[in-house]
């Protein structure tokens, strides 16, 4: 029995959905650890196309059982959304495929507003945010003032909940001129789906434990990617939550012991939504063909993602800092037309050479990449499944990129498509 967890190894959207669900094949549960609804996966199946936030990408699968653990931040109403969303394209969701853990935070709407609030007071200093109220809800998790998923179930203890965390709001909202978020309607909002949420309800650190003991495959799913990490990633334009591989296990409530395979998704190039520092970001005509070829829009925000080379330094760094045992390249076939490829491979920082980004994001603004040139292969990988079937240049890279970032490639992906991908190593069966 082998447990495996699955990251983002850059600044997330490196095509988790398609291998997560293509993993989901072997595993029998597949759980959410962390982030909220600002994360999104898009899977193609059968030629329908599913766009899934909240839901973790097993739920598409029969006779799959789906948990969305305490390490994820929920908005109770998306979450019934995206429940109708996806019963609509036939897919069963029910208490018996879908748990939810009663300790998980609620994203409330007043988070969503001061997300809105901070992020057009900040003026250039904007993060980019996706507006979903993630940041607040975790913030309040942390000040130990949040409602959780198990507060719904008595109206005498949310009543006495939302006065706490409305104290705090509240102070916040007047010192910032605007109107105080008023609690008898929410209280009733909540109140009103309060049954709908509580029917998937269940503690999930000691489902995972009788799942276990059962002998059961659990893939651990994560959101967003290493470098949007709240500790590690380019701080302050980062996530609000632990994206790293070990936080599946406090995500969850399983023990650390539980993982025994880390599978890094890692896209062939590197984009990116929002603000932030990004080295190898192509402001031309290449970058609009990766953008376009690869179809770089954000699943959730629909924003254009930035695009650039793929930066060698930075992933061999989030590999290491999340312990990364393969990596699952994807989006080879979006680099198919290129004459030539280029993979950085250290930075210029103030006239000193690095081989890793530091720090400081003064440094990471004003890093310059330093490349290593590979002739493309001017033709299709779209739909190849065996190794050998590639073009040798493609083969070459991939082997220099592997090799570069000292971590083995254990699949390839050459299409959105399920099946589309070229299998090395079998993270359920190394």
């Amino acid at each position: 029995m082998k447990n495996v967890v699955v990251v983002g190894s850059q600044w997330g959207d490196e095509g988790k959905g398609k291998i997560v669900d293509w993993l989901s094949s072997e595993a029998d549960i597949i759980v959410r650890f962390q982030g909220g609804h600002n994360a999104g996966h898009t899977l193609v199946i059968d030629g329908v196309v599913y766009k899934l936030r909240l839901l973790p990408s097993g739920i598409v699968r029969k006779n799959k059982i789906s948990i969305i653990g305490n390490g994820v931040v929920v908005d109770p109403w998306a979450l019934l959304e995206e429940i109708d969303e996806i019963k609509s394209k036939s897919v069963e969701v029910n208490s018996d495929n879908l748990i939810l853990s009663e300790a998980a935070t609620l994203i409330l709407p007043f988070h969503k507003e001061m997300d809105e609030i901070r992020e057009d007071a900040a003026g250039k200093s904007k993060i980019g945010t996706t507006r979903r109220g993630i940041g607040p809800a975790y913030e309040d998790k942390i000040g130990r003032r949040s409602i959780r998923v198990m507060d719904l179930a008595s109206e005498n203890n949310l009543d006495k909940r939302l006065d706490v965390v409305l104290g705090h709001h509240n102070a916040i909202r007047k010192g910032l001129g605007k109107t105080e978020f008023k609690k008898e309607q929410l209280k009733k909002d909540l109140l009103n789906i309060a049954p709908q949420i509580l029917k998937f309800s269940q503690p999930v650190w000691k489902k995972i434990d009788e799942f276990k003991s059962q002998n059961k495959k659990i893939l651990f799913e994560g959101a967003q990617g290493v470098l949007l990490d709240v500790d590690h990633g380019t701080y302050p334009f980062v996530t609000s939550s632990n994206t790293v591989a070990s936080s599946a296990a406090t995500g969850s409530g399983c023990g650390i012991n539980s993982i025994n395979y880390i599978l890094g998704i890692t896209k062939a190039y590197t984009t990116r939504v929002g603000e932030g520092p990004f080295p190898t970001e192509l402001n031309d005509e290449i970058g609009d063909l990766l953008g376009t070829r690869g179809k770089e829009f954000g699943t959730v925000t629909s924003r254009k993602r930035r695009c650039g080379w793929f930066d060698g330094v930075l992933v061999r760094q989030t590999l290491k800092i999340s312990g990364i045992d393969g990596i699952a390249l994807t989006k080879l076939d979006v680099l198919d037309e290129l004459d030539e490829i280029k993979m950085c491979v250290a930075y210029e920082i103030n006239g000193k050479k690095f081989d890793y980004l530091p720090a400081s994001v003064d440094d990471q603004f004003i890093a310059k990449p330093i490349y290593n040139s590979y002739p493309g292969w001017k033709s299709s990988t779209v739909g190849i499944k065996k190794f050998e079937e590639l073009p040798e240049n493609a083969k070459y890279y991939i082997k220099e990129l592997e090799k570069f970032v000292e971590t083995r490639i254990s699949s390839i992906s050459t299409s959105p498509e399920r099946n589309d991908t070229i299998l090395i190593q079998d993270p359920f069966n190394f």
